[in-house]
């Protein structure tokens, strides 16, 4: 199996080459994909594998907080509650990753005090991405100087609805290598692409083509700010593509899924649809993640029923 993107080197050294490679991949069945997606989702999880399902859930989570009137003090009660995210019940996993805006990276990270816990930071004028290259490149590279692990950037869905393929693969490039430290370290890089405004499955399977060719360590469908965010038949579409990438390169990919999932019902869903379209290799935090935060009381609400056999309510769990 090659392990290098050796195959696609003809594919981006111009935007005709893209356009025919992307405008060149099996169009999207749309009633196959989503008659596909729901069924999987019928799936029924009980007992102890739903206990594991719980537990890889919240240990798959990128506990965010994305507002205006976001303060130091809400960081660090979210990164304590990262660390700690049922306090009467230690044996309850930490999350994967603390989410905030560049400005909150310092805060985050020295709230969470070397915890196994990532700081992932939004980054290039997040959510909507209107912002010149020389900008988004600083955004991230102040998030990336500040600490960040991981950088959630987002694509110029204009450039990308007006056809401009290579300019988004650029751009993802570009936000790369600002993503590398000083000392040759990177963070990771999760693309979003905001599915809800490409209007078509076919555009989500390019835009996840131009994702990863570009080097994205992620991809992930949304920013969770407009109407219509993570679905399972658009999650299910990028997992096909992850999948289908590495059996053609070696290169394994992540995907994130990120708003619209509130509940533990939909959470165990999304995991059915990663094992029997990915396969395990992808049910590990470092393959997969949601993007949901108010999921997480859900999850610990249903933890707390398993283990005590009563269904505490919301008021047992710490509000975000």
């Amino acid at each position: 199996m090659p392990t290098t993107l050796t195959a696609f080197a003809d594919v981006t050294t111009s935007d005709s080459a893209l356009r025919r490679f992307l405008h060149g991949l099996p169009g999207v069945d749309a009633v196959g994909l989503e008659a596909r997606a729901a069924a999987l989702g019928t799936r029924s999880i009980k007992t102890t594998a739903k206990a594991y399902a719980i537990d890889l859930a919240i240990s798959m989570i990128d506990l965010t907080t994305l507002e205006g009137a976001d303060t130091p003090g809400k960081v660090r009660a979210l990164a304590a509650k990262a660390v700690h995210p049922d306090p009467t019940d230690r044996t309850t996993p930490m999350t994967a990753a603390v989410c905030v805006y560049p400005d909150m990276v310092a805060t985050a990270k020295a709230a969470l005090n070397g915890a196994d816990v990532k700081v992932a930071s939004v980054a290039t004028a997040f959510p909507a991405g209107r912002a010149a290259l020389p900008v988004k490149l600083a955004d991230t590279r102040d998030a990336v100087a500040a600490g960040a692990d991981e950088i959630d950037m987002v694509i110029d869905r204009g450039a990308f609805l007006a056809g401009r393929y290579l300019e988004t693969y650029e751009l993802i490039r570009s936000v790369k290598e600002a993503c590398v430290r000083e000392d040759g370290t990177a963070a990771r890089l999760k693309v979003i692409f905001e599915t809800g405004e490409l209007s078509t499955y076919d555009n989500i399977r390019r835009a996840s083509w131009i994702g990863m060719l570009a080097g994205a360590d992620f991809i992930k469908t949304s920013t969770g700010k407009v109407g219509t965010n993570a679905t399972p038949a658009n999650t299910l579409l990028m997992l096909e593509a992850v999948r289908d990438f590495r059996a053609q390169t070696g290169i394994q990919i992540g995907v994130k899924p990120a708003g619209g999932i509130r509940t533990t019902k939909d959470a165990i869903k999304f995991l059915v649809l990663v094992n029997e379209t990915a396969g395990e290799d992808w049910l590990t935090s470092e393959w997969f993640r949601f993007g949901a935060s108010s999921l997480l009381n859900d999850l610990l609400m249903q933890r707390q029923k398993l283990t005590t056999g009563r269904y505490s309510g919301p008021d047992y769990v710490t509000v975000d």
